[in-house]
Parts: structure tokens; sequence; C-alpha cells
């Protein structure tokens, strides 16, 4: 248990997030939503709003009256003026990397964190430039058959064997994992909870 008292809860199956979370100190319990990500509309960065907030939301209520802090995200890619979550499938991740490589896109995180103590959250969004490499037809078929792109918003990683094909990136590459810690920071620090209180 943390020293604030209070359980960390991550509202996300994603795997990266967790590894992310627990490198910079911090053991959370994951709890997935179940939320419909399909149900979200607008922009870019009113979508990530929305799911962080929905799946932050649907945990929170499973936790009834446990005290708990409870971090919800999401990520989608704005490539093009199109926005990009997982792909369906390979094709769709084959003919994503075709249109891809060479350009670049924004990687776009929604969080929202709730204290279910309190009744309070703190919300806010984070967003990065990914510049993607030249992979050949043969890398991208390669890499899309070990099924990593098809897990993952945008069809790529920058934590995984992705990085390979990646360029370069303006800004947090937490964001693009999938959490920005910095961000988390400041929006436990708006509920009024120290980070350093919550390592583990």
């Amino acid at each position: 248990m943390p020293r604030d008292g209070r359980r960390l809860v991550l509202a996300s199956a994603s795997p990266a997030r967790l590894r992310l979370l627990r490198s910079a100190g911090f053991d959370p319990v994951v709890m997935v939503s179940g939320v419909d990500e399909s149900a979200a509309t607008g922009t870019v960065g009113e979508i990530v709003a929305q799911l962080a907030a929905l799946k932050a939301q649907a945990v929170a209520a499973q936790l009834g009256d446990q005290k708990a802090l409870v971090i919800g995200c999401d990520s989608l890619l704005q490539f093009d003026g199109a926005v990009m979550g997982k792909p369906a499938d390979a094709a769709e991740a084959i003919a994503r990397w075709h249109t891809m490589r060479g350009r670049e896109g924004t990687l776009v995180t929604g969080h929202c964190v709730i204290d279910t103590a309190a009744g309070r959250r703190a919300e806010g969004a984070e967003a990065t430039t990914v510049r993607f490499g030249r992979p050949s037809s043969a890398e991208i078929a390669a890499y899309v058959a070990t099924g990593e792109p098809l897990a993952v918003a945008g069809a790529f990683t920058i934590d995984g064997l992705g990085a390979t094909f990646i360029d370069s990136i303006d800004g947090d590459p937490g964001n693009v994992i999938g959490l920005s810690l910095p961000l988390l920071r400041n929006l436990l620090g708006e509920l009024g909870v120290q980070i350093v209180d919550l390592w583990s």
C-alpha cells in the first residue's frame, strides 16, 4: 500500500502502461473497464478525453466505497486528418504502415484521474509528434506478422519491436507508450496528492 493510503488503480489492460508505471516506482492494481470504445465521437482530443473519463468512471464505480486513485487513459493517432485507433486486422496495419512511412503523425493520450474518497477528478491530454521511418515492404510485413501492431493505437510502438521503425519524436515518450508521467503528476497535484507518496 502506498504511503498515501489510497490504492492506485490502473483502469486499463495495457501491459505497456503497467510496465511504465512500475518502472516509475508504482505498483498499481489493474482493473479493466470494459468500456465500448466505439461510443465516443468528436475530434481526436475529444474522443481520448471521453474514453479516458469513461474508463476511469467505470472502474471507480466497481470499487464502491474503497479509497483509491483510478487512472483512465486512451490513446489515438492523428494522421492526415484521420483518427487511428487499433487496426482492425493485419491487412489494415500493413496498409497504414505503407501510408505512414517517411511521414509524421500526432499521438494523443487522454488522461483522467478519479479520487474515489473525495469524489473529485482531474483530466488532461498530451500530444506527441511521431516521425515514422521508411521500413521496406518486407519489414512491414514481418512486423505486422508479429502481432504487436494489432494491439496498439496507430499500429506501432516505441517500446517494443516497432521502435526500430520510428525515426524520432517531439514530446513525452511515455505519452506514446500510453501514459504521460509528467501529466499524471500534475493531475494528481490538482487533487492534492504528491506523487512521491504513491511510490511503492
